[in-house]
């Protein structure tokens, strides 16, 4: 299938906008193109015009749910100023915690989980670029003077895993004051910050 435009049409847009809005309510996993098209007033002559086949929609969709995912870190970016581990980890999970965020959250797990299974399906490789996307983040966020070193790279992974860990667990349970206590808990303390940051 060839790549989608750079610069997709304005019909593009809409239909990949309501598409999305479809798959935060219903999900992925049992997607089916007839359905989909009917409930935001298209065809599936017209979806697998403008994406291909189904494997092409999926694709779009979960670029669609990483720039929301993007939107979020590049917010925590900081890099002449850096608000420190502890800081963004605190706004990331106020963030994954909101109630708001929960649909875009289900369908980030499962496509996460699908990426782990189906590695050469429409999936392939949004696991990793997950982890990559915030772990760039968290360092960030990191003092220059350990963002690099072993131990900023640890402190950062284990961030990481906590908060997803946490996010997993809160998609399961929708107990949102029992995970954010046990996140709080868990924060690292605050870092002083850098020499000649204000």
């Amino acid at each position: 299938m060839p790549p989608r435009a750079t610069n997709p049409s304005p019909r593009e847009t809409e239909l990949l906008e309501a598409a999305y809005a479809y798959a935060l309510d219903h999900g992925l996993n049992d997607l089916s193109l007839r359905p989909l098209a009917e409930a935001i007033g298209s065809s599936t002559r017209v979806l697998m015009f403008l994406f291909g086949n189904k494997d092409g929609l999926v694709r779009a969709l979960l670029e669609r749910a990483r720039a929301d995912e993007l939107a979020l870190l590049a917010g925590l970016r900081g890099p002449e100023h850096p608000v420190g581990l502890a800081a963004a980890a605190d706004a990331v999970w106020a963030w994954l915690a909101a109630d708001e965020h929960r649909p875009l959250l289900r369908l980030w797990a499962e496509a996460y989980a699908r990426s782990l299974v189906e590695p050469d399906g429409p999936w392939a490789g949004f696991a990793r670029r997950t982890v990559d996307d915030w772990l760039d983040v968290l360092a960030g966020s990191q003092p220059r003077t350990e963002r690099d070193t072993g131990e900023g790279i640890a402190e950062r992974t284990l961030t990481l895993a906590v908060l997803r860990g946490a996010l997993l667990d809160l998609l399961a349970t929708d107990d949102r004051d029992r995970v954010t206590a046990a996140v709080r808990r868990w924060l690292p303390p605050p870092q002083p910050p850098e020499p000649g940051a204000c």
